[in-house]
This record gives structure tokens, C-alpha cells and sequence, in this order.
């Protein structure tokens, strides 16, 4: 019993030693790996601050090298402006003066129950007759017309200017009909406009036509300034009244080339339609010729907005049409007045109803300069107190969608030659609704009705009846159309 006791002790102690080997031999072994997973720990973590710090000097490289964004007016402020040095770390970034481009397209299927022959002779007793050259009419003939194109650019020039330039094009022709400067920030509340632009004269003159609610230009202009507008070479400055709603104030004086109610260029006529007789010259106007004032306001009553205004434009008048198959010409002084209101009230972010009229009226006197019947060159002064306006509903009932209906109607035609009052119409009268389409705000589709029976012909009426469908097209950067 005693030696298996014995036995059974040397054994267990052998066992146990060889147990405590193992153990120790384990422990080193999870040592060893230990120390190995801590290298690698050590390796990776170094690994990724290399990571991260390579991150950050690429990150603070590309800041040192990231270009100015493409803003022109810092661009221009960072060159001009002595206390903005610190931004020219970066590099000088030319595409920021590239000026905003677009170009405008207008063309329009055109019906009308005159054809172009008879439509071309047809004329505004009293107020206006056909010079034989309509090119700057819209919709001018039956059938397809290409209108217009129009380019338009803007830029900053530096700190201190804005420049504008608008061309258009016909199928014939281009000119620049507006290339002018703004001031970007005059002290007091003034801005200064130079160069060749459309007169604030009214509501509709400063517009384009493709920002017209419709497609033909209303009557009162027609009549007193031509088709194209009071557009004219000159300065203009306004002055911001410090008022808590909007109230401007502004002067312009242009050169007055406008031929319809100024223009400057005098001429000179035989005392006989045949040649025979004596020239008889009129000088040309003095140059500036026309003044322009305006005031306008706006405010907001809920949602309904308010914008009115006047005008009133003076200058010398020289008309020549003596190259013309009925010679004549004319010379004296105009005065034009002008009133608008225009009201929109807004149902909600895209629905609105809008109110807009003009009326204009008009003071000449002067000379005339025409033949009689027997060829003999006859000089009766003229004068002319005449007036119109017209008046326009615009219904936007969907987000696309628009209608409207406008009345024009011309209602004084008082014109005395040597005292005695011409027998012309005084109620001259036309009317157009249109439908409206806006696929995007970059295109229209418009199809406009109407009737004019403003138009005679050798002292007989010859009212018009058109359908015209009218597709505007834009492309390209183009600034937000003013209220």
C-alpha cells in the first residue's frame, strides 16, 4: 500500500512539472504573438497617420492652388482694389470675364385677310403712313416670318461699371440696337447710364419685344414713336428716393434721331415739284435734341402689386420723306406726355392676374413743307394735339399657361393746318386676344386674334383681321426681366 502511495506521488509530481513546462511554453508563445499583433498595430497606426498627413498637405495644397470662383465681380475687385491684394495668392482666372451670353429667336405664321401689297399702303390718317420700307415691323407679311434674332451680352467692366449690348439680327441685316453702361454704385442713391439704349420713356419702350405680353406692338406707340421704339444715343441718371417704398426719378438728354415724332437731319426742297424753281433749306436741329423726364413708384397692397409712372419727352422735329413718291417734309417741335399703370395681383407662387395700360399724348406744331395740286411748293403750319392708349388683361391660371385680351384705342386726333381743323377720324380703335403656351422659360408658343380698324386707305377704312402664331426661342445666360 505504502509503495503505490509512493508511486502514485512520483507520478503526479512528474506530471505536474511537465504541465508547468507546457504552460510556460504556451505563455511565451502568446507573448511572442502578442508582441508580433502589437507591431503590427504600431505599423498600421503608423501607416495611417502617414495616410492622414499625406491627406492634409494635399489638402492645404490644393486650398493653395484652388483657383478663384468664377465671380467676376471679385475677379474685377480683386484687381482694382488695393485692399483685396491678399486674394491675388491665387491664380488669375480669365474665364470669369467672359460675359454672359444669349441669343433669341422670334418667328410667326402670320394670316390676314389684306395681302402684303395692300397691307404696305395702308395708313393712320393723321398720325402715321407708311415710309415705304416697313422692315422693322413684326409680322410684317403673310405666311412664315422670321422676326428677329437677337444676341445679348452683359459683364461687369471693372468696379465700377456694367456694359450691355444688344444686336439684332433680320434676314438681311444686323445693327447694335442697345450697347450702353451702368454705373454699379454711385453714392446718394444715383445711377448713370451712357451710350445707345431704350428710353425709360413710359412702360412698353424699355421692354424688348419678346418680353411683350403680346405678339404686335399697341397702337399709341406705333403712332408716336415707330416700330422700333425710342431708342437713342445719350446719358441718363436716376436718382433712388430714400423712401421706404420704391420711388425713382430720372433725366435723360439723347440725341433725338427718333423720326417719327423728333429727328435731327434738316433738308432741303425746290420751291417746284419739277426742279425748276429754288431750293428752300432748313437747317438741322441742334444736337442733343431730345430731353426725357420720368418718375416711377411701386408699392405692395397684400398681394397685389403696383407699378405707375409719368413721362415727358421734348425736342425738335425734322421730317424728310421729299425722296418720296408724294414729296414732303416737315419741321417744328414736339412734346410727348406719358402715363402708365401697371397691377398684378398674385393668387399664389405662379398664379397671377395682370392689369397694365399706357396712355400717351402728343403736341407738335411747325411747318409743312408739300406740294399742291399744281405743283407749287405750299409751307402751312401745322398742329397736332393727339393721344391714345391702350389697356391689357394677362390671366396666368396655370404654371404654363397664360391669356389675355388687349384694347387699343387712339381717341383725339385734333390736327389744324393754318388754323383750320383737318377732317380725320378720332375714334380709331383695335383689339387681339392671345393664348399662351411655356413649355420651359425658354421657350413660347403663343397664338394671337385680332382686328384693327385703325388702318384706311385713300380715305377708306380697311379694317384687318389676323391670326398670328408665334414661337420665341431663347439660349444661352440672359438676365431676369424687371417687374
Amino acid at each position: 500500500m505504502k509503495k503505490l502511495i509512493l508511486c502514485l506521488g512520483i507520478f503526479s509530481f512528474a506530471f505536474a512539472q511537465d504541465d508547468l513546462e507546457s504552460l510556460k511554453r504556451q505563455l511565451e508563445e502568446q507573448k511572442r504573438l502578442i508582441q508580433e499583433l502589437e507591431k503590427k498595430i504600431e505599423a498600421l497606426e503608423k501607416a495611417q497617420k502617414g495616410q492622414k498627413e499625406e491627406t492634409r498637405q494635399e489638402t492645404e495644397a490644393k486650398e493653395k492652388t484652388k483657383p478663384v470662383p468664377a465671380d467676376r465681380t471679385l475677379q474685377l475687385r480683386v484687381k482694382y482694389d488695393e485692399r483685396l491684394k491678399a486674394y491675388q495668392i491665387y491664380p488669375f482666372k480669365q474665364t470669369a470675364f467672359l460675359p454672359d451670353i444669349s441669343f433669341i429667336m422670334d418667328t410667326s405664321l402670320v394670316g390676314r385677310n389684306r395681302n402684303d401689297q395692300t397691307y404696305k399702303q395702308l395708313e393712320i390718317p393723321g398720325f402715321w403712313h407708311p415710309h415705304g420700307d416697313n422692315s422693322e415691323e413684326l409680322n410684317k407679311n403673310r405666311g412664315f416670318n422670321l422676326n428677329y434674332g437677337e444676341l445679348y451680352l452683359y459683364a461687369p467692366v471693372d468696379p465700377y461699371f456694367d456694359l450691355y449690348v444688344t444686336i439684332p439680327f433680320s434676314e438681311d441685316s444686323s445693327q447694335i440696337e442697345e450697347a450702353y453702361a451702368v454705373t454699379r454704385g454711385l453714392p446718394g442713391g444715383f445711377q448713370l447710364k451712357v451710350g445707345k439704349f431704350r428710353s425709360s420713356f413710359g412702360r412698353l419702350n424699355s421692354q424688348h419685344p419678346h418680353v411683350w405680353d403680346f405678339a404686335t406692338l399697341p397702337l399709341p406707340y406705333k403712332v408716336f414713336l415707330g416700330d422700333d421704339g425710342l431708342v437713342e444715343k445719350g446719358i441718363q441718371i436716376n436718382w433712388l428716393a430714400p423712401t421706404p417704398f420704391y420711388l425713382l426719378f430720372g433725366l435723360e438728354v439723347l440725341q433725338g434721331e427718333n423720326e417719327q415724332s423728333f429727328g435731327t437731319n434738316g433738308f432741303s426742297i425746290n420751291t417746284k415739284k419739277d426742279g425748276s424753281g429754288t431750293n428752300l433749306t432748313v437747317g438741322d436741329a441742334r444736337k442733343p435734341n431730345l430731353y426725357v423726364g420720368f418718375i416711377k413708384t411701386s408699392f405692395d397692397i397684400g398681394n397685389l402689386s403696383i407699378l405707375t409712372g409719368i413721362s415727358y419727352a421734348q425736342g425738335k422735329t425734322r421730317l424728310n420723306h421729299i425722296d418720296t413718291d408724294e414729296p414732303h417734309a416737315f419741321s417744328g417741335s414736339t412734346k410727348l406726355y406719358g402715363l402708365d399703370l401697371t397691377a398684378k395681383y398674385f393668387i399664389d407662387s405662379y398664379r397671377y392676374v395682370s392689369f397694365q395700360s399706357e396712355y400717351i399724348y402728343r403736341d407738335q406744331k411747325g411747318t409743312r413743307y408739300a406740294y399742291d395740286d399744281l405743283g407749287d411748293l405750299v409751307t402751312p403750319s401745322v398742329s397736332k394735339k393727339q393721344g391714345g392708349f391702350y389697356s391689357q388683361l394677362v390671366w396666368r391660371f396655370a404654371q404654363r399657361w397664360r391669356a389675355g385680351i388687349q384694347y387699343n384705342l387712339l381717341n383725339k386726333n385734333d390736327v389744324k393746318v393754318d388754323g383750320v381743323k383737318q377732317n380725320f377720324p378720332g375714334s380709331l380703335p383695335a383689339y387681339y386676344a392671345m393664348l399662351e403656351f411655356n413649355p420651359t422659360e425658354f421657350s413660347r408658343i403663343r397664338l394671337q386674334v385680332g382686328q384693327n380698324r385703325a388702318l384706311y386707305y385713300e380715305g377708306m377704312r380697311k379694317t384687318v383681321n389676323e391670326v398670328i402664331l408665334q414661337f420665341n426661342f431663347a439660349i444661352g445666360a440672359h438676365g431676369a426681366h424687371p417687374f
